[in-house]
């Protein structure tokens, strides 16, 4: 389990970085990992994401993670395992971010509520899945992980 230490390191970095920190989590059901996709509005297909969200101002990472995780998919996170892995990114306003991704416990993983994703897939890990590249070296790290 990712210690409470940990979790204030993260957030320390994030901050000394100037980073405005989001979380994403990995939730694997026998080697299939949950992604969401969003609704599509444009003519190129959008990719899969991570469950996930920002986390609010003094918001502890590990609270963001459980209200990201449940808001995004009615899941219930019941532990946070690893820290996986993390990047940086601009957002569209141009303001930095990172995004810190955790491979977490869940109670069960059905029934999914979908709140502002148009759909989901359990992906195989070891598939070719439709996402990002930065996401994908976030899930080949969880997978030799986890699954060697």
């Amino acid at each position: 389990m990712v210690s409470e230490s940990e979790f204030e390191e993260l957030s320390r970095r994030a901050e000394s970085d100037g980073t405005a920190p989001r979380v994403g989590a990995i939730i694997d059901r026998g080697g299939q990992v949950l992604l969401l996709a969003r609704h599509d509005t444009g003519p190129i297909k959008a990719t899969l994401k991570l469950p996930g969200t920002t986390v609010m101002p003094r918001e502890p990472l590990a609270d963001a993670v459980v209200r990201g995780v449940y808001e995004e998919t009615g899941l219930v996170v019941t532990g946070i395992r690893h820290h996986v892995g993390d990047f940086d990114y601009l957002s569209p306003d141009a303001h930095p971010v990172r995004r810190l991704h955790f491979a977490v416990d869940v109670a069960a993983t059905d029934p999914i509520r979908l709140t502002i994703h148009a759909r989901y897939v359990w992906a195989p890990l070891d598939g070719e899945l439709p996402v990002t590249s930065s996401i994908r070296r976030i899930l080949d790290t969880y997978r030799t992980l986890v699954h060697p």
